[in-house]
């Protein structure tokens, strides 16, 4: 007896079989239920397929494998296996440039990750790195699938071995729209950038209920792992959004910014805004005296294209801004202390924070333009026990491996190791201007007063006017704006009105650069 015997319903042409293709699509496509899509968008969280289609450009998405089951047995496993396993991967085009995508469909097993599903997202990701193609991953699962016990933990080690595998390779951005918790929060944490989205977002490693077990401690998921936690406080988030149309379109914007693989430049735009802008307000923003704060974001707006700019982590070490941006249409990295929180000054945060980012910009051919405001590291216990010289050391570290355009600028005050740290001449900077109200020294002019006149002060019939006058002398010596550049130390002192138009024209003799690095299967940095 044939199959077609056994089965004499079956389509017998291929107009049949297309149609049958076709029911099995919708099927697909439609997903478990209606009731169980009702569900999801009653918790405020739209499907999987509804956010591919925000994410991508319209009409761009080709799945790959959604016809995918689980061969799973017991638990009544054996009873459910719906196509797609609970996982949507495939790849489209933001702005007509290729990206791999995968999300997890939380109306299937909760999203909750098990053999098939796990080989699917090995698929794409392997698919990703050999195309050269960012990678985005809408989060929003239960974890491992119980049901399937160490199958599915497996599974999470080979994305996490592709994650490592991918660093620096290929962008790779993880968007968290429920969820993430135990093990499955290490893939986000081992990509280049982490978007949350408020209420409906959540990563945490053990949940409120083992944290009451343990510790006794009562917290929400929100309290524990909620989008403003790991944005201001964690810095595990680097973006945090109301809603997931925001959070969405701001990935598309950042992928704009970033080229596809480590061997492409970023993309590059046509600028309208002229290269020669004189930046007139930047002579009021900035106080020449070196105690008084303002807003460094001011400064950015005035020198990037068009104003515009997006801010990495900008709610968790607020003391230092990583930004990219533009510059005649060609993208730029941009590291600025913040004399608005903390003076400026370098804590173990802001070098952590730094450190990345200068990482990020190097493996991805992202010129970098570091502003400078620093009147040191913060000084404390706290900091001293927590490791402030190993933090510190990465920021040395990974300025000292970047090979791409380096060009740093002193505003005001550069003092001390926060000064070699950000990207000094001495350290490899490219190229150093400043402006002639910077003050370049080993510590402020009060300090070194303090250290060096302290017997002619203390035998002085007026200490505070013998202080003042020492201060008076050191700044007329060691800290006047033209010291280093005397020195060889800085290139040249600009006009604070003509820097858009300086940078610009360095960045462009700069992207021709090339740099060797001695030949070693990778460094040891300070951890």
């Amino acid at each position: 007896m044939t199959l077609l015997d056994e089965t004499p319903s079956e389509p017998s042409d291929a107009r049949g079989r297309a149609a049958e293709l076709h029911a099995i699509r919708k099927q697909v496509w439609s997903g478990p239920s209606e009731r169980a899509t009702e569900a999801q968008h009653a918790k405020g969280k739209l499907t999987a397929r509804e956010r591919i289609a925000l994410l991508l450009d319209e009409g761009s998405f080709r799945e790959v494998e959604p016809l995918r089951r689980h061969r799973a047995t017991g638990f009544g496993l054996e009873e459910k296996k719906p196509y797609t396993d609970g996982v949507i991967t495939g790849w489209g085009t933001v702005e007509g440039r290729t990206v791999f995508v995968y999300a997890h469909d939380f109306r299937i097993f909760g999203g909750a990750l098990g053999e098939a599903h796990a080989t699917k997202i090995h698929k794409i990701m392997d698919m990703a790195i050999s195309a050269g193609a960012p990678l985005v991953s809408l989060n929003d699962g239960a974890g491992a699938r119980i049901q399937e016990g160490v199958s599915a933990l497996a599974g999470y080690g080979g994305i996490f071995q592709r994650n490592t595998r991918a660093s620096g390779v290929i962008p790779q951005i993880s968007v968290m729209l429920g969820p993430c918790a135990g093990g499955a929060a290490y893939s986000p944490a081992l990509t280049d950038f982490v978007f949350m989205v408020r209420d409906t977002s959540q990563m945490f490693i053990t949940g409120p209920d083992v944290v009451r077990a343990v510790t006794g401690e009562e917290i929400t998921q929100n309290g524990l792992g909620g989008a403003d936690v790991h944005a201001e406080t964690s810095g595990v988030a680097h973006f945090a959004y109301d809603d997931e149309e925001t959070a969405l379109a701001e990935v598309r914007y950042l992928l704009s910014l970033l080229p596809s693989n480590n061997r492409e430049n970023p993309p590059a735009v046509e600028c309208e805004d002229p290269v020669d802008r004189r930046g007139e307000t930047l002579l009021d923003l900035v106080p020449a005296d070196g105690n008084r704060p303002y807003d460094m974001r001011k400064v950015i707006e005035e020198l990037v294209d068009d104003g515009e700019y997006l801010e990495v982590h900008e709610r968790w070490a607020t003391n230092v801004i990583c930004a990219l941006s533009r510059m005649d249409g060609q993208v730029v990295g941009i590291i600025a202390n913040q004399p608005q929180s903390l003076a400026g000054v370098l804590d173990i945060h802001a070098s952590e924070k730094a450190a990345r980012f200068v990482q990020l910009c190097d493996a991805f051919n992202i010129p970098l333009i570091t502003l400078l405001d620093v009147p040191g590291f913060l000084p404390g216990v706290d900091q001293e026990h927590g490791g402030i010289i190993r933090h510190g050391a990465k920021l040395l570290y990974a300025y000292c491996n970047a090979t791409v355009p380096r060009i740093s600028l002193i505003l005001r005050k550069a003092y001390g190791g926060a000064y070699i740290v950000m990207d000094s001449q001495s350290i490899g900077a490219d190229l150093t201007y400043a402006w002639p109200t910077n003050e370049i020294a080993v510590m402020g002019a009060e300090g070194a007063a303090n250290v060096i006149f302290r017997r002619q002060i203390a035998e002085a019939e007026d200490p505070e006017a013998m202080r003042a006058s020492m201060v008076k002398a050191y700044k007329a010596e060691l800290m006047h704006p033209y010291y280093a550049a005397e020195r060889g130390l800085v290139d040249d002192v600009i006009d604070p009105t003509e820097t858009r138009e300086v940078l610009v024209r360095s960045l462009a003799m700069l992207r021709t650069k090339h740099a060797d690095l001695p030949a070693r299967k990778h460094g040891n940095p300070p951890q």
